[in-house]
């Protein structure tokens, strides 16, 4: 996975956190469901990014 989508998923995570913080502290149940989405997101971008970068180390050690 490159720096800068991990970067992106990181910065994604953190920023559905202060979603669900604000919507939390507010009692705004559609700021804080928002946040929950933008971590599960962010979580799954980044389980799929690792998936990738497992079968290219897979693949490489094959090739040596």
């Amino acid at each position: 996975m490159s720096f800068i989508d991990k970067a992106k998923n990181k910065a994604e995570e953190l920023s559905g956190k202060a979603k669900e913080a604000v919507g939390d502290a507010t009692d705004n149940h559609d700021l804080k469901a928002e946040g929950q989405a933008d971590q599960a997101s962010a979580t799954t971008k980044q389980a799929g990014e690792n998936v990738k970068d497992a079968a290219t180390n897979v693949k490489d050690a094959f090739k040596s």
